[in-house]
């Protein structure tokens, strides 16, 4: 059965049983908000009930899906980072496998995570292609970062084995697929979603009214928070998963340490991802903070924005949440560190000079990076101590955030072939969630 034809049977065998059973799996925090997020849209747009299985966080058990492991079990980054976790990784991915072939689903759904989600969809297509079965629809929601690497395109042509489609969350994504022979539609970024979710009240808005009008708020929002609060506030994001936190946060430290002699009144703001994992390390490692300092829990993203909002500057690990402080209008210091063997890695095979995906975009060094070996205290104290007394170079990150998050919304294409639809939406707007949700339920046209 060809991938198109796969994705038109989905809501076809739903009708058929009477049910749409969907199998997700998501291995990360950023990957369980994308998956609650489209279970919901998922939810209000099909025209039966839908059951869910696989893998997830607290967001995507607050949608009604019982996660068949913790999540963090799998939420593993880099090559040699893996190796410790091996033997567990590959014990789950064989539970989760016999897990999708015994709840027989419509729809399969991985959510970033590339490492585990591969190795998943193409082993359940060998197991129904052993068993000569049709097996159901296969999508794949982010690609992987193709663009970044030495080769990356060249490898797509092989995901079309077992990939039926793919949600890409970039714009350039889409047409680079569709050209590899991989089915693919560009669904708009998850920041678009925190737009949406923050500003309900602008319901009855264009798109282009309500980005207009998100924008005054956080300006307004940015200008009073720095008037009322007297002292440095600096927000910390150190990642989502518990290598990373261990990591960076200790060179976050450090960094705090050497600023706050320029800085009498600095307080730090730490954004906690929901991990317990990470929750737990960050509880310890704070007790001996040098400055004092506000734990931020995640999972709420006006929590998370309102911090954003009482900050001076940030100082981030590299990941989505780059583009969130764009939204923000936060200036910001993205930092990376990695395996010894995993930065050599991507010193050789890396194509591009940026890590951070505003400055990707843009294709200019917008956001002050420390990264590798260059990601010390001494240089990210610099590059915050420029940041936090350059008016100028916070102006520059701001003026380029709007032209970023422009770039991420779903293109006009897109809305249109929606709009001609004969489709009741049942949420607000035109969010990434409602059109991947859209796109594995067959609606959108190709």
């Amino acid at each position: 059965m060809s991938a198109s034809s796969r994705s038109r049977s989905v809501i076809e065998g739903a009708i058929k049983d009477g049910e749409l059973r969907v199998f997700i799996v998501a291995g990360e925090v950023s990957g369980d908000s994308i998956g609650s997020r489209l279970m919901s849209a998922m939810k209000k747009l099909a025209p039966l009930p839908v059951s869910f299985s696989g893998v997830g966080g607290s967001m995507m058990s607050e949608q009604g899906m019982k996660s068949l492991f913790p999540m963090e079990d799998i939420a593993v980054m880099g090559i040699w980072e893996l190796l410790p976790h091996i033997y567990k990784f590959r014990v789950r991915l064989k539970e989760t496998i016999e897990a999708a072939l015994l709840f027989r689903p419509h729809a399969v759904v991985t959510v970033d995570s590339k490492g585990f989600s591969f190795r998943l969809l193409k082993q359940l297509r060998a197991r129904y292609s052993h068993e000569r079965l049709n097996g159901p629809a296969h999508f794949h929601y982010v690609a992987p970062s193709f663009w970044a690497w030495k080769g990356g395109e060249a490898r797509l042509k092989n995901l079309a084995a077992f990939v039926d489609h793919i949600l890409c969350i970039l714009p350039n994504e889409e047409a680079i697929c569709r050209l590899n022979g991989l089915a693919a539609t560009f669904v708009g970024h998850p920041v678009v979603e925190d737009c949406l979710e923050l500003n309900l009240v602008f319901q009855d808005q264009s798109p282009t009214e309500l980005l207009n009008l998100i924008w005054e708020m956080f300006a307004h929002n940015n200008t009073y928070s720095h008037r009322a609060v007297r002292a440095t506030v600096i927000s910390l994001l150190p990642g989502s998963r518990l290598q990373e936190v261990a990591r960076m946060l200790p060179i976050f430290a450090k960094t705090v340490e050497q600023l706050k002699d320029s800085f009498p009144e600095l307080i730090t703001v730490i954004h906690v991802a929901p991990n317990r994992h990470v929750e737990n390390y960050i509880t310890g490692l704070i007790q001996k903070w040098p400055v004092p300092s506000i734990l931020v829990p995640g999972g709420s993203s006006n929590l998370k924005y309102d911090a954003f909002s009482a900050s001076r500057v940030a100082l981030c690990t590299s990941g989505t949440v780059a583009v969130e402080l764009q939204l923000a209008r936060l200036p910001c210091v993205v930092a990376y560190r990695a395996h010894f063997l995993t930065e050599w890695f991507i010193r050789y095979k890396a194509k591009i000079p940026y890590i951070s995906l505003p400055n990707i975009l843009l294709d200019s060094p917008i956001i002050p990076e420390a990264l590798l070996q260059a990601c010390t205290p001494d240089t990210l104290t610099h590059l915050l101590m420029e940041l936090i007394c350059d008016e100028g170079l916070q102006e520059q990150q701001i003026v380029a955030a709007k032209k970023v998050v422009r770039l991420l919304y779903p293109s006009e294409r897109m809305i249109k072939n929606l709009e001609q639809q004969d489709i009741r939406w049942t949420f607000h707007g035109y969010s990434p969630s409602m059109i991947a949700a859209a796109t594995v339920l067959g609606f959108v046209k190709p």
